[in-house]
């Protein structure tokens, strides 16, 4: 681990490589699991804001589990959390003409229809964030869905927070990515 300001990182997020590769796991991610994708306290004020906007993009089944359980719901670990359809996929996942998961709020953003692109959760994944009182951890999940993400940026030589650099200019400003890019490079140098 290394820390950065009040965030302590894993050193996997600089040692492993990982490429999204939606051809192979076709969004496994968006539609595996027992829970829905985590939020932050703000960004539930956000998702009942935008659903009017968001709303078209979606799926029926995903508009019906919104509406009957809201734009979000509180985890079995008391967080909260995007709601489920069928205890299964995001209630916001739509699915391209390949049968591909895609997130319908990141499409209502690309499309013009909002200014919020998706859940912060969502858009650092693999690296999921915990915070605590005194600091942040910043770590790697794995799971084996993601097995030909590991392989494809092994290929490419991506390291995970290369692959999700946006999102973490997002989460912690360009100071801190600078700040982190650094330390990977003295890292290398080891």
């Amino acid at each position: 681990m290394f820390q950065i300001d009040n965030t302590l990182i894993s050193e996997e997020i600089i040692e492993s490589d990982f490429v999204c590769n939606l051809n192979a796991c076709k969004g496994a991610c968006c539609i595996d699991g027992e829970s829905g994708a985590p939020l932050e306290e703000n960004e539930t004020e956000i998702l009942v804001d935008i659903f009017k906007d968001v709303k078209p993009f979606l799926r029926p089944e995903g508009i019906a589990a919104i509406e009957a359980q809201g734009a979000f719901v509180k985890g079995e670990d008391g967080e909260w959390e995007t709601p489920l359809v069928n205890n299964s996929e995001c209630a916001y996942v739509i699915f391209s003409e390949t049968g591909i998961a895609k997130c319908g709020l990141e499409e209502a953003y690309n499309q013009g229809a909002t200014v919020w692109k998706k859940p912060i959760s969502c858009h650092l994944y693999p690296i999921r964030i915990r915070e605590y009182t005194e600091f942040t951890a910043v770590n790697y999940h794995k799971w084996e869905i993601c097995d030909p993400a590991c392989s494809l940026g092994k290929e490419l030589k991506v390291p995970i927070y290369k692959f999700v650099k946006n999102a973490l200019i997002r989460k912690f400003g360009k100071t801190w990515y600078s700040e982190l890019e650094e330390v990977a490079k003295a890292h290398k140098t080891r």
